[in-house]
């Protein structure tokens, strides 16, 4: 699926996407209280009550510029704590590749947080060794959000990830932490969102009077725009910095026409409704 904002195109690759089996990550979201938000039927949940979400990158083409925003899983990771994510086997760069987008033909990557699915196509495993999978590209870290996983404890699932997904980069020297507010090039930046994560960021574009920002994980489903304290079981120790950044970021662009993506749904325009929001696929005329 493609999208554009202004001059810049956005496409998403999907790696992972279904509907249900998704109360780990949300366990707030009871079918029957998901089926009480009727506007997230169909596009945003089953008229069961299941929620529809996807692992997935964005590309962004801006000018010359390749841009992958988040990784997703990655194939032959192992010590991940959801079972069903431990030695993947999927065909995610055959699939970027046949969209047009070549591993070696992507300039920048950009992880708006160190988590387990939205790092693991940082790398691909290579005769035993694991190796950037974008071997022309610089990665962008926030700096912030690498040194807090770069002093994560051994024997953890972050350690895993960090290792197999990150560090390995570090060590090719394609790596480059920036701070949270960093310009990518003209019509791409970054600005802080942390919540979900110590250092989590965001992205924004801006392109001939248009503008779209891609969330990273400020929420992994719509269904927290009604529900603001819905949290997520990978928001931490600080579940509330988390609502609140929902809160902040939706109240400003409640009512705008800045299209939001979302790293684990499709995008839309947020609008409020009574002291939360929702998240629509088109603006009102």
């Amino acid at each position: 699926m493609k999208w554009k904002v202004g001059a810049v195109t956005v496409t998403k690759i999907v790696e992972i996407e279904g509907a249900g089996g998704t109360k780990f990550i949300l366990p707030q979201a009871a079918p029957d209280v998901v089926r009480e938000m009727d506007w997230l039927i169909p596009r945003y949940a089953t008229p069961e009550g299941k929620l529809k979400m996807s692992i997935h990158a964005y590309v962004v083409e801006a000018g010359k510029r390749r841009i992958v925003v988040d990784t997703g899983l990655g194939n032959d990771k192992q010590g991940r704590r959801v079972a069903i994510w431990n030695n993947l086997n999927t065909p995610f760069l055959f699939k970027m590749t046949e969209a047009g987008f070549a591993p070696e033909t992507i300039d920048t990557v950009i992880c708006t947080h160190l988590h387990v699915d939205h790092v693991g196509w940082n790398t691909k495993l290579v005769a035993g060794k694991w190796v950037p999978a974008f071997p022309n590209a610089k990665y962008l870290f926030g700096k912030t959000e690498y040194d807090f996983w770069n002093a994560s404890g051994d024997n953890t699932e972050p350690r895993a990830v960090f290792d197999d997904s990150v560090k390995p980069v570090v060590d090719a020297g394609q790596a480059r932490l920036i701070e949270s507010a960093h310009q990518v090039c003209d019509e791409v930046s970054t600005f802080p969102t942390p919540g979900h994560s110590p250092g989590h960021i965001s992205i924004l574009i801006r392109s001939q009077g248009e503008e779209a920002m891609l969330l990273g994980d400020v929420a992994h489903h719509p269904c927290q725009f009604e529900h603001l304290d819905w949290v997520s079981s990978y928001d931490g120790d600080d579940p509330e910095a988390s609502t609140k950044m929902r809160d902040e970021l939706l109240g400003k662009l409640a009512g705008t026409k800045t299209r939001v993506f979302g790293g684990h749904f499709d995008p839309g325009y947020v609008v409020r409704q009574g002291k939360a929001f929702r998240l629509l696929e088109t603006l009102a005329k």
